[in-house]
């Protein structure tokens, strides 16, 4: 991996550049209606933004970045400087979640009943490690993992663009998996006064934990405020389906986002009438169901799929609902965010011979 990468130093791929720093970020909430945007951009515009990883940040790792990594070995001068900067200069409350969010950014433009489109250009990690954690209590098994009381955070390495666990604790032995860098916070604000807790996801965005938002995708969310206030945290190395342990390879990305407005006639005509996050690849269109039950939020996937069907390609229900069935991988997004994750990867070349 490339050099560390500190605020405004290295390869700055677009001409709008967003630090983070304590006039930038909201630590364990995300922005609503009234909140001031820090930065102002027009529809179209690409900002490359460095976004910071809560992990060796919390009070569960002394709320020390510097002394927690360079415990684990890292040399001082690889430990970012605007992580230190914002433990020291910020406070987080003790009902707020753990997650650091840049923004929010005011798109010209953006107007309720719009969408508002988030294309990821580029993503390159900023530090060559980041951290797994399983911590009070939550999880896939929570309660019969961790074993004790106190959390477990696995600090890992990246070598060579894999992270490297070892097979046991000082074992000489490692387990190496390739890095697929990707923001696991992409949202817009909610209407109101009102801060939005950050670890649930909703119809804002906000921390869905998606892996398929990796360079190329686009994440299209319903606007619910003048100028969307788009925002961006939780950034990922490494993430598989489910987030089990309850945070994945979470580590500092430098990312390249370009912030498109779909107005809302356009908008209906090509994806119906979205009242919640959607995802597009390359390969895919992937619908969203959101919800703390998992299997509510199946259900609620599997209804978003078959109104995307009908309002893009004008399946017949009964038909969507077959093909969904033959041909299309529901995929849990997360199960540890209080709201559960569920997204359907819909092959849009199934659909080529189809007019619209």
């Amino acid at each position: 991996m490339g050099a560390t990468l500190q605020p405004g130093t290295g390869h700055i791929a677009a001409s709008v550049y967003l630090p983070s720093t304590p006039k930038t970020v909201l630590w364990g909430r995300l922005p609503c209606a009234s909140d001031e945007p820090v930065l102002r951009i027009g529809d179209g515009v690409a900002v490359t933004i460095d976004t910071v990883s809560h992990e060796g940040l919390l009070v569960d790792h002394g709320s020390d970045p510097l002394a927690y990594f360079t415990g684990h070995g890292v040399a001082p001068q690889d430990v970012l400087t605007d992580a230190i900067e914002i433990v020291a200069t910020m406070e987080r409350g003790t009902d707020d979640g753990p997650h650091i969010v840049t923004g929010p950014i005011f798109v010209e433009g953006a107007m309720p009943g719009d969408l508002l489109a988030i294309t990821v250009l580029e993503t390159a990690p900023r530090v060559p490690y980041g951290v797994i954690s399983n911590r009070h209590g939550r999880g896939a098994l929570a309660g019969e993992l961790p074993r004790g009381a106190d959390e477990v955070s696995v600090f890992t390495p990246v070598v060579e663009g894999h992270g490297r666990l070892p097979v046991v604790e000082g074992g000489s032995r490692d387990i190496a998996f390739p890095i697929a860098p990707f923001l696991g916070i992409m949202g817009v604000a909610v209407a109101g006064s009102a801060r939005p807790h950050s670890v649930p996801p909703g119809a804002h965005g906000g921390n869905i934990d998606i892996n398929l938002l990796q360079v190329g995708a686009t994440l299209y969310l319903p606007v619910q405020v003048p100028g969307a206030l788009a925002y961006v945290g939780d950034p990922h190395f490494a993430q598989g389906d489910g987030e089990v342990a309850l945070t994945a390879l979470e580590a500092s990305l430098r990312v390249t986002l370009r912030f498109d407005v779909v107005p809302a006639q356009v908008a209906v005509e090509q994806f119906g009438l979205l009242d919640g996050p959607l995802v597009q690849t390359a390969e895919y269109l992937v619908p969203t169901g959101l919800h703390p039950d998992l299997n509510e939020a199946m259900r609620r996937c599997v209804r978003a799929a078959i109104a995307l069907l009908r309002a893009r390609w004008g399946l017949d229900e009964h038909l969507a609902y077959a093909y969904l069935s033959a041909a299309t991988d529901f995929d849990i997004s997360q199960v540890v965010d209080q709201v559960c994750g569920v997204h359907a990867r819909i092959r849009v070349a199934d659909f080529t011979e189809v007019s619209r």
